[in-house]
């Protein structure tokens, strides 16, 4: 048995390790680690209430939003706050505008690039695939920057700026777009979309939505231009479709209003979501040990001589079971035909969670174009409401890589308690009191690995499109 360690690994947002335990090239065994201790919730107590507006955002500048949304819903919560009708389809619209850029952001710049590695040089496709997308240097790059580029100027209409906005709040945004500022986001959506379905996927949005299998897929694929059916030759050619599996449970928190929160386990029916359910678990965490707490009731109390911690990320679990989030989680608690089915063939794999991305920008940019549509100006596009003195609220939302959760409590008129659980604390959580692997931990075990292995682990990581910053608060 030899032990390697990989890391850090560039172009992933923050820093990360990962010990292996490798037997003959192939990984018995993973340890992930986050090594960037951040403490945000601690920063957070003491503070009055409404300061977790300013404070979260900075957590991370690649999903400042999906901070700024779960503290609004959690402080809305704590006032039994909803939120006025404009200032639902605002916030839908800023939350799908920065979860649709990352989503651009990872398949172009942080995961294609490792496709034009030397070690793929002689593969057929692997010319193309490197002067179109090898890092800095590929062709790529100069068409998806203008485009993202535009396509964030949707935040100075909706929100006032990208990142870190102050617009999103408990009862709705404080950003009431003109009828003229409408008319200038449609014109934004409509350049997006053009991009997305010439150069992205080579169909149309509504085309691409309705695949509902593998093979379907697979047949769409065949012979289409467009960078996205670039990478599925590449993939079908190294069976991206068969590694990368985790745990086969899927959570969700449900995203607006299209997308159903729940709990999907392969082979199953989706269930409803239940709240109480979550808890995390620091057996392996360099922060003090004991039974496994729901984050209402949680703490991060550092204890770096913690002798069964590697990492300072916790170990969440949904009723005591392993549980993966992000796009692929979503679609499949949703129940759409293509994630599940390549779910059921080979279970969650790099592919499949590529081609959940895809699926919700085909989605989600037709659902945009509706909501600014169904905006009503001069109507309020915020509530108001006093915040108790002694009060609590939990703000669940869905981030580009999936469930973000804010757990708040409030004494005296000032934070008691905050508590953060991100998507990348999921899906990159060490083992818990009970040893069971997180799911990362679990996707990387029987792959090659070795000083002559392929980049494999380098795809399994960079699917989960880790956001390490946002993994230890």
């Amino acid at each position: 048995m030899t032990r390697l360690v990989v890391g850090p690994f560039n172009r992933v947002e923050g820093d990360l390790e990962i010990t292996l335990d490798v037997d003959d090239g192939v990984i018995a065994a993973a340890r992930v680690n986050a090594p960037l201790f951040r403490g945000f919730e601690q920063i957070l107590v003491g503070r009055p209430p409404a300061d977790a507006l300013a404070v979260v955002p900075r957590i991370c500048g690649i999903c400042s939003v999906g901070q700024s949304a779960a503290a609004a819903s959690a402080l809305a919560d704590a006032m039994g706050l909803q939120a006025t009708p404009n200032g639902l389809l605002a916030r839908q619209l800023i939350q799908a505008t920065e979860n649709l850029a990352d989503h651009l952001s990872h398949f172009y710049l942080f995961f294609m690039p490792d496709f034009a590695r030397p070690a793929y040089a002689g593969r057929p496709w692997y010319d193309a695939v490197a002067r179109r997308f090898a890092a800095v240097k590929g062709s790529a790059a100069a068409d998806v920057l203008p485009a993202r580029a535009n396509f964030l100027k949707l935040m100075g209409f909706l929100a006032g700026k990208w990142p870190h906005t102050l617009a999103l709040q408990p009862g709705g945004s404080t950003r009431a777009p003109t009828s003229a500022e409408r008319i200038r986001v449609l014109a934004l959506l409509r350049d997006f979309r053009s991009f997305v379905e010439t150069v992205v996927l080579g169909d149309d949005l509504e085309n691409f939505a309705t695949l509902d299998s593998a093979d379907g897929l697979a047949a769409w694929a065949d012979g289409r231009t467009g960078d996205f059916p670039a990478f599925l030759a590449t993939a079908a050619d190294l069976g991206l479709d068969r590694i990368g599996r985790g745990s086969d449970r899927f959570l969700a928190y449900g995203a607006y209003g299209l997308f159903p929160a729940g709990l999907w386990q392969a082979g199953g029916a989706s269930t409803p979501l239940d709240p109480g359910a979550i808890s995390e678990d620091t057996r392996h965490a360099w922060l003090a040990a004991g039974k496994p707490r729901h984050p209402a009731v949680g703490e991060t109390v550092v204890d770096a001589d913690n002798p069964d911690g590697y990492t300072w990320c916790k170990a969440p679990r949904y009723d005591g079971t392993v549980a993966e989030v992000g796009a692929l989680a979503r679609q499949a608690v949703a129940g759409h035909p293509l994630a599940r089915d390549m779910i059921e063939r080979h279970g969650a794999s790099v592919s499949a969670r590529v081609v959940a991305r895809l699926l919700e920008l085909a989605s989600v940019l037709p659902a945009m174009e509706g909501w600014v549509k169904a905006m009503v100006p001069g109507e309020a596009f915020c509530a108001h409401a006093s915040l108790p003195d002694e009060c609590q609220g939990a703000g669940l939302v869905e981030a580009a890589r999936g469930s973000l959760g804010h757990w708040l409590s409030v004494r005296r008129g000032r934070i008691d308690r905050y508590q953060i659980i991100a998507p990348t604390t999921w899906n990159f959580s060490p083992r818990d009191a009970a040893d069971r692997p997180g799911p990362l931990e679990q996707a990387l075990v029987g792959l090659p690995a070795g000083p002559n292995a392929p980049p494999t682990v380098q795809h399994v990581v960079r699917s989960f499109d880790p956001c390490m910053v946002c993994t230890v608060h």
